[in-house]
C-alpha cells in the first residue's frame, strides 16, 4: 500500500485522500453503539482498501481495545509497525506461521482438530502458550467448527492443551450470515446456537476473555448480540453495512475515503463518435470529452461502465462507455474545464460528489468491494492525521 501525505494541491495523477479525523470519530460514534463491550476495529485487507497501519493507530488512539486481521500476515505486519495492545486473526491455512503469531502475542483462530494440533506443536516449539480462540460455526457454513460432536472434540482437546500450559483459551466466536437483512430468521437462529455452544464450553471449563459475534451491523442494530466484544469492519471506514439499515449519517458515520484524479485530457470530438473499447458510446452530438486517468488496474469496476458517476467542476457526469484498464471517458457536454481539473469518483458526499454506495449501485456491488479494490497504484494520501475536526 502506497502511503503519502501531501497537500490537496499536491500533483498527482490520482489521489486516495484518507481523512483519519473521520475514522477517529466512527471509531467513538461505534463505541457508544456498543457501550457495553470492548471493541474490535478490523483492519484485514489494508483496512477495507484505506491503509492497514495508518487506520489501525487512529483507531487505537480513539479507543479501538482490539484489531483483527483475515490472515497472519497481516496481523504480523502490524506488529511489526509497532502496534500494542490486542490482535487477532482468523484466517489460516496448514503449514501457517504459528510459531511467528504466537511470539507477535498474536491471538489465533482455531476451527477445526488439524489447526489445533499445529498451534500446540507451535506452542511446544515457542516454549510458551499460543492465545487461542475458538470459532464456532453457528450457521454461516463457512469458517468454524460444526456444533454437536466437532464442537465437543474441538473443545475437549483445547481445555487438555490448556492444562498442559500450551495455549490459553481467550475467545469463543461466531459470525453471522445475514445481520444486514434486519429481521432474517437466521440472526435468531445464530444467536442461539451461538449461546448453546458458548455455554458448552464454558460448563467444560472454558474461561474465554471474551466472547464475540457481532459485525458492523449487528454493532448497530443488534445490542443483545454485543456480548463482550463487537468487531467493527466497513462501519469504521464510515460506509454503512447495508443501504436498507440506514445511511452512514443515520448512524453517525462520516466515509473516510476520497477517490479523485486530475483529468488529463479534455478535447472537442464531432456527434457520432465512438468511444472507448467496443464503441458501446458514441456521441450524440458535438461535445467534449474529459479522459480520468483511473482503470480496472486501479480498482475502478468494469461493471461500472457507462453507469460509474463521477463529479466534475460541480456537475454530475457519467462513465462514456467501457472502462479501460488505466483509463475512461466522461462526456462533458461541451464544458471546458481545463487539463488537470480535478474529477471526484467518490466521497463523502459534501461537495454533491458521488458516494461509494453510488458506485456500487452502478456497478451491481456492494459499497465495501469499491473502496476495498482500489489498488496500489493510487497513492494514499493521509489528512488529519493528528486532529479532530
Amino acid at each position: 500500500m502506497s502511503e503519502r501525505t501531501a497537500p490537496r494541491s499536491a500533483p498527482l495523477r490520482a489521489r486516495a485522500e484518507i481523512d483519519l479525523a473521520a475514522l477517529r470519530a466512527n471509531v467513538r460514534a461505534l463505541r457508544a453503539h456498543a457501550p457495553g463491550a470492548a471493541l474490535m476495529t478490523v483492519v484485514k485487507s489494508e483496512a477495507y482498501g484505506h491503509g492497514a497501519v495508518p487506520c489501525a493507530r487512529a483507531a487505537v488512539a480513539a479507543g479501538a481495545d482490539w484489531l483483527g486481521t483475515a490472515t497472519p500476515e497481516e496481523a504480523l505486519a502490524l506488529r511489526a509497525a509497532g502496534l500494542p495492545g490486542r490482535v487477532m486473526c482468523w484466517l489460516w491455512t496448514p503449514g501457517g506461521p504459528w510459531r511467528e503469531a504466537i511470539e507477535a502475542d498474536v491471538d489465533v483462530s482455531v476451527s477445526g482438530m488439524w489447526a489445533l494440533a499445529e498451534v500446540t506443536e507451535a506452542a511446544r516449539r515457542a516454549d510458551r502458550p499460543a492465545r487461542v480462540q475458538l470459532k464456532a460455526d453457528t450457521g454461516l457454513g463457512r469458517g468454524g467448527c460444526q456444533p454437536g460432536e466437532d464442537w465437543a472434540e474441538l473443545v475437549r482437546e483445547a481445555l487438555r492443551a490448556e492444562a498442559e500450559g500450551l495455549l490459553r483459551i481467550t475467545g469463543l466466536w461466531s459470525h453471522f450470515a445475514c445481520a444486514d437483512e434486519p429481521g432474517h430468521p437466521s440472526i435468531a437462529a445464530q444467536l442461539g446456537r451461538f449461546r448453546e455452544m458458548v455455554a458448552y464450553a464454558e460448563e467444560r471449563g472454558a474461561r474465554p476473555e471474551v466472547r464475540h459475534i457481532a459485525n458492523s451491523p449487528a454493532t448497530l442494530t443488534l445490542p443483545e448480540s454485543h456480548f463482550d466484544l463487537v468487531r467493527t469492519g466497513i462501519a469504521t471506514y464510515g460506509i454503512s453495512p447495508s443501504p436498507e439499515l440506514g445511511t452512514p449519517a443515520d448512524f453517525g458515520l462520516r466515509p473516510v475515503m476520497t477517490l479523485s484524479a486530475s483529468l488529463a485530457l479534455v478535447k472537442h470530438v464531432p456527434g457520432g463518435h465512438g468511444v472507448s473499447y467496443g464503441h458501446r458510446y458514441v456521441t450524440p452530438g458535438a461535445t467534449t470529452l474529459g479522459l480520468v486517468p483511473l482503470g480496472y488496474a486501479d480498482g475502478i469496476p468494469r461493471h461500472a461502465s457507462s453507469a460509474g458517476p463521477v463529479l466534475v467542476e460541480g456537475k454530475w457526469r457519467t462513465i462514456a462507455g467501457r472502462v479501460a484498464m488505466d483509463q475512461f471517458v466522461v462526456d462533458l457536454g461541451g464544458d471546458e474545464p481545463a487539463p488537470g481539473a480535478e474529477a471526484v469518483l467518490f466521497g463523502p458526499g459534501d461537495r454533491g460528489e458521488p458516494t461509494a454506495e453510488d458506485w456500487a449501485q452502478a456497478a451491481g456491488t456492494i459499497a465495501y468491494e469499491i473502496v476495498t479494490r482500489i489498488g496500489t497504484r493510487v497513492p494514499r494520501v493521509y489528512v488529519n492525521e493528528g486532529q479532530d475536526g
